[in-house]
């Protein structure tokens, strides 16, 4: 059993996590950032829940760039091949679930 304060959860690095449990193969983890990462394609699909904070998600679809903020609460789902990468709007509190070992 687990407890986690999302809001008040903190690494000593951008995108550093915890890992909060491991099910058959994924992951879900708590990360806190105040950088953005970097573009990437995950191994598998990918749900990341804005926890505390705000972000600017920026995706590529048919080779265009968009982006979306994404306040508390809000959702994004990365469909396989989804190209991506968050911005933080200062601080940020992400839940991530997604395939082991993913980028």
């Amino acid at each position: 059993m687990k407890f986690i304060k999302g809001k008040e959860f903190k690494s000593d690095r951008p995108w550093g996590s915890e890992l909060i449990a491991s099910m058959n193969g994924i992951s879900t983890k708590i990360h806190w950032t105040d950088e953005p990462y970097k573009w990437h394609v995950n191994d598998g699909e990918e749900v990341f829940v804005v926890l505390h904070g705000s972000v600017e998600m920026r995706y590529k679809s048919e080779s265009e760039e968009l982006s979306k903020i994404m306040e508390s609460g809000d959702i994004f789902f990365a469909s396989i091949g989804t190209e991506h990468v968050a911005h933080p709007i200062g601080e940020a509190r992400i839940l991530v679930i997604e395939t082991e070992g993913s980028v």
